[in-house]
């Protein structure tokens, strides 16, 4: 009896021990015949319930994404790249500040080949999966495909080396369309489409013989307006394709050439020249309204959007720009959006002609409204240029030289509300209107608000368009080489050991674990290590809800020496240094593959975040812990961790 005891006890702690390894996503490969030379890869991810699994096409600086790398390929030619088969899920992090792209329960992935005799790929698919308390590290499956006969189907288990909303997608949509509709409603204001408004009562008065037919003729001119502008979103989508439009996001180029489109059109807003359409495009589409009736009608509102091209041209580039950044439908929604409140008051003004006697007459003010949308433009543009500067890693439009040129153009525009500048289209200024004054003085409120941002501040009113504060030229911010307290780290210097970087608010870290065990045995002090990732967004989570309490960053200066272990680092180890895992018979190619191998020989656990504490002799004091964002709970483990040391 005590034998049968003593084995389900072994049983039962083998059970417990394996079931802190985690394997949410499981692939299987299979392979079709399409036709005499051509093949039909298929990659099937089936994950987890309460998991996801990312996107192939995530923004630079976010979790890590699904990659396929194919590399054997004997008599085979690829066609295109692995293509899902179902819509991603999309939503905002506020961790990252970006838009983040997963899937959940299945996908299939699909990639053509065409061969040329006796085909053969191998190759293997990285990944990365969370759920709402951790994540996984990078992850490998291989694959191979023999392509010279029939189909077969092979399946590969991932062995692990190293919350899904489908309301993600629809909220951004409705942020874009709701963008979009603003865009509308100040092209309204610019003096290209403003003085149009009387011109087409004008037109509907002569054409609608009674009140029906007016309000008849009044909704198909604002249906047409809403027509062309979606066509326009919809060519768009079609020529780059939904995923395209996502990869842009992140592309270097696209983003140069989207800075430098946003800076024409701002110059363009501002005085220097006019984006005006060839006058026999205008002309030909003139002819075609003359002719009356429900054509005449949408031709007389294609005449709108190329006749006020100069002042919507610049707005319209602008949004399908964000869009095409957003990818999917979005330059749709954003057309849409934009053509709705472009058409509204037009439609309305058309049937209803008597309502034209309470607007406002037209004026200088319009040029002005034309100025404000130029200035806006014009700082949006850094946006791009920051994320092609990230990309490239230049460090040209750091942290610092960003704010201060938001500065500088906030501040000029503050002083043209005010009328201290004048640009070329302008007209005289006798006094200053209280609505200039309100709206100066609040861009002047905002622009003291940005100026302590050069110090470190964090500015959170426009968190997401500067660079993030470790993207800096003084990371811990201007005048401080070191965090507070770093003295009572054990550096009697008052500066970092070597081997010590700055890490989130500005707690000392080390990133090796040899150096860092080195430190502790030098100062005395337990070793907390931090199983962490690049693209883990919990654990940013825990680093913004935890980490940022005062008593646990007093706690890591001085009564811990921690280290922070990134498990998707993609750094090659040298060739001497690369091995085959005991544990999980992969390749360790990279220091992000050696800690993961590491926590999973060392505490069995495979997923981030994750905090261990080790004495002087490498024994875990203590349980390990993982998420939990509740600072009060992750203190009184630290508190434990730190009495069981002492004893």
């Amino acid at each position: 009896m005590k034998k049968v005891l003593f084995t389900l006890c072994l049983i039962t702690a083998a059970w417990l021990a394996s079931a802190q390894l985690v394997e949410p996503v499981k692939w299987s490969f299979a392979q079709n015949k399409i036709s005499a030379n051509e093949f039909e890869l298929v990659f099937t991810a089936k994950i987890e319930k309460g998991w996801h699994m990312y996107s192939t096409d995530l923004p630079e600086g976010g979790p890590i994404k699904t990659s396929f790398y194919f590399e054997k390929v004997e008599n085979v030619e690829l066609i295109g790249e692995p293509t899902p088969d179902k819509e991603v899920t999309e939503e905002f992090d506020k961790s990252f500040q970006m838009d983040l792209r997963w899937f959940s329960d299945e996908v299939n992935f699909t990639q053509k080949v065409k061969v040329a005799g006796a085909g053969e790929i191998t190759g293997y698919v990285e990944f990365m999966s969370c759920n709402d308390e951790t994540c996984t590290p990078p992850m490998e499956a291989t694959f191979s495909f023999d392509l010279s006969g029939a189909a077969n189907t092979e399946i590969a288990e991932v062995k692990p080396e190293a919350n899904s909303t489908a309301g993600g997608k629809t909220r951004n949509y409705w942020s874009i369309f709701f963008l979009a509709f603003l865009g509308g409603l100040a092209a309204l204001l610019t003096p290209c489409v403003f003085p149009m408004i009387p011109m087409t009562v004008s037109f509907f008065t002569k054409q609608s013989k009674t009140k029906a037919k007016g309000i008849r003729n009044g909704i198909w001119y604002g249906i047409s307006i809403i027509l062309i502008y979606v066509i326009l979103g919809t060519v768009v989508t079609a020529v780059f394709g939904a995923e395209s439009l996502n990869s842009l996001s992140t592309n270097p180029w696209f983003n140069l050439f989207f800075a430098l489109l946003l800076f024409v059109f701002a110059f363009s807003f501002m005085g220097a020249f006019e984006i005006i359409l060839p006058s026999s495009w205008v002309n030909a589409v003139d002819r075609k309204a003359d002719k009356g009736g429900l054509i005449g009608i949408f031709f007389m509102a294609f005449a709108l959007a190329l006749v006020s091209f100069s002042c919507t041209g610049p707005i319209v580039g602008a949004l399908i720009v964000e869009a095409a950044r957003s990818g999917g439908l979005a330059p749709v929604i954003g057309m849409l959006g934009f053509s709705l409140a472009l058409a509204i008051p037009f439609a309305l003004f058309a049937a209803f002609p008597g309502w034209l006697n309470s607007l406002p007459k037209s004026g200088g003010w319009l040029n002005s409204v034309k100025v404000v949308l130029g200035f806006l433009e014009f700082a949006f543009a850094f946006k791009f240029l920051s994320i092609a500067d990230m990309v490239l890693d230049l460090h040209i439009l750091e942290r610092e030289v960003y704010i201060a040129i938001w500065i500088a153009i906030f501040l000029g525009l503050a002083l043209y509300l005010w009328g201290k500048i004048k640009l070329p289209h302008d007209s005289p200024l006798t006094h200053l209107p209280v609505s200039r004054f309100i709206l100066g003085t609040m861009v002047m409120a905002f622009v003291i608000y940005m100026i302590p941002g050069l110090w470190g501040a964090p500015v959170k009113l426009i968190s997401g368009f500067p660079p993030p504060v470790d993207y800096a030229e003084s990371p811990l911010g201007v005048g401080r080489t070191q965090p507070a307290g770093a003295v009572a780290t054990g550096h009697s210097s008052g500066t970092m050991t070597l081997g010590m970087h700055i890490g989130p608010h500005g707690i000392p870290l080390f990133d090796d674990y040899d150096d860092a065990l080195a430190h502790a045995k030098a100062t005395g002090k337990p070793l907390l290590i931090d199983f962490t990732g690049k693209g883990c967004t919990n654990c940013r989570k825990m680093e913004d809800n935890v980490w940022v309490e005062q008593e646990v960053k007093n706690m890591f200066l001085e009564d811990f020496v921690v280290v922070s272990l990134y498990v998707d680092l993609k750094t090659k180890l040298p060739e001497e240094e690369q091995y085959i895992s005991e544990t999980t018979g992969r390749k360790v190619r990279t220091i992000g593959n050696k800690w993961t191998d590491f926590q999973i020989s060392r505490f069995n656990r495979n997923t981030q975040p994750y905090y261990v504490i080790l004495d002087a002799n490498e024994k875990q004091v203590g349980e390990g812990y993982g998420y939990d964002p509740h600072a009060d709970d992750f203190i009184e483990w630290l508190n434990e961790g730190l009495s069981e040391f002492k004893k």
